[in-house]
């Protein structure tokens, strides 16, 4: 293949036989996982019934951007590894005897070669189901619909330029940057939305980023993990998806329903594309302030440090403290002080039960992944979801009424720079919990 000196629309196949591409040592091992690899299955799936109906139908599946080196004589992958990897595995998958050299090429990572691995694996599994016709389809849509813009460079600067210009413009992409533009893309293709843009946005623009990237990380992804009892990890550019929601036109019963129930939102349930994102990302923001203002309350009495000034094992209790009262508050609408001492209860059992706590063991304590002799763990989120009414919350946390008293002094474990503030934690979580949740007030 000649050097481009211009983007060039090339079909997978074209790239995935390239015998010159490499992965360079300093690239990023291959992260993709399951969720990916399902995406893309379902977009190949897509562009097929496209191309069915529409004779001339073609699908880009993103932008790749290569540097070749000159003492090599190869084409370096700068961007698009994880696609191309996939594809290959993919192709791999369909045609034992297919010519991947990029599958060939030395893999450095312990990473990436488990994650090719795993997803070799259950790219066989999908494509074990398929007719022998959608089979050749498949690989037909290779070389015939699916396409990469190919963008190569012959200096690597030059190339990371392409790079940070198309990922990043200068600084580090968040992912609610790009739910942001895929939404306003949605909007633009849909002619009754279209006209709202400016003002359905307008308030996304005032709001400070910080504020946008913590809600999503802190606390919306974490608690659609928590409620499925997956432990979850940090919210990146790979799990936004999770957030595209469903398009205005789709055909499927479920969308149809989320159309009907917009704009009422729950954290765990899918929303329909568009100016109901920033919606629901405006009512999540004003939600949260309201859990703040609330749990901050004289009548509550609770042990909270807004400042930070306790340490970070506290910080995660309170981060989980209120990611409860935000999901309890989302799916019923209220604040029962009752409630709320029983998750503020929950939450920091772990804490004064941890000599460090580490949000690892916050994120398996928040699924019921664990025990230990004084404390069950109870997956609160999954019990919350399950709950049909508010009584239901009181009757299956339960057992927390006798998880209180029973937490004696000598069971609390502190290091000896945080001795005093945890028994002070101790002090007023038992005068402030254990009268209330003993006398069912």
């Amino acid at each position: 293949m000649k050097m481009f000196k211009y983007p060039e629309i090339k079909s997978v196949y074209d790239i995935l036989k390239l015998k010159k591409l490499k992965l360079p040592s300093y690239q990023r091992p291959y992260k993709w996982g399951d969720k990916n690899v399902s995406a893309l299955l379902y977009d190949i799936e897509f562009a097929i019934k496209q191309r069915d109906e529409y004779s001339n139908f073609k699908y880009r599946v993103g932008t790749i951007i290569l540097h070749r080196n000159k003492d090599e004589k190869k084409l370096h992958i700068v961007d698009g590894q994880q696609r191309i990897i996939t594809l290959a595995l993919i192709r791999k998958a369909l045609d034992q005897k297919a010519e991947t050299p990029i599958l060939e090429t030395e893999i450095t990572s312990k990473i990436s070669e488990e994650n090719i691995r795993r997803n070799y694996l259950a790219i066989k599994t999908h494509i074990r189901a398929l007719n022998s016709d959608t089979k050749k389809k498949y690989l037909k849509a290779m070389s015939s619909i699916l396409e990469f813009v190919v963008v190569s460079t012959k200096e690597p600067e030059e190339a990371f330029q392409l790079f940070d210009s198309q990922n990043t413009r200068g600084r580090a992409l968040d992912p609610h940057d790009l739910l942001k533009a895929f939404h306003l893309r949605e909007m633009r293709e849909n002619p009754d939305e279209k006209k709202q843009m400016k003002h359905t946005v307008g308030k996304w623009e005032g709001t400070d980023p910080k504020e946008i990237r913590g809600l999503f990380q802190d606390f919306l992804f974490p608690i659609k993990c928590w409620v499925e009892r997956d432990k979850g990890h940090k919210f990146t550019l790979a799990d936004i998806d999770e957030y595209k929601g469903v398009s205005f036109d789709s055909p499927y019963s479920y969308a149809r329903r989320t159309d009907k129930g917009m704009p009422i939102f729950q954290i765990d349930q899918p929303f329909v594309s568009g100016k109901n994102f920033f919606i629901f990302v405006n009512h999540y923001l004003n939600l949260l302030s309201n859990v703040k203002e609330t749990v901050k309350k004289d009548d509550f009495n609770l042990f909270l440090d807004w400042d930070g000034l306790l340490g970070v094992g506290f910080s995660y209790a309170q981060q989980l403290f209120l990611c409860a009262v935000l999901y309890y508050c989302d799916r019923f609408g209220n604040f029962d002080k009752r409630v709320i001492k029983r998750l503020y209860a929950w939450a920091f059992m772990i804490r004064l039960r941890m000599q460090k706590l580490g949000f690892d063991t916050v994120r398996n304590y928040a699924i019921g992944a664990g025990k230990d002799e004084e404390l069950i763990y109870l997956p609160m989120f999954y019990l919350l979801r399950r709950s049909m009414i508010e009584s239901d919350v009181l009757k299956k946390s339960e057992v927390l009424k006798n998880m209180v008293p029973m937490l004696k002094k000598g069971n609390i474990k502190y290091s000896p720079k945080n001795k005093k503030r945890v028994q002070v934690l101790f002090k007023n979580f038992q005068n402030t919990l254990s009268g209330d949740l003993n006398s069912g007030e």
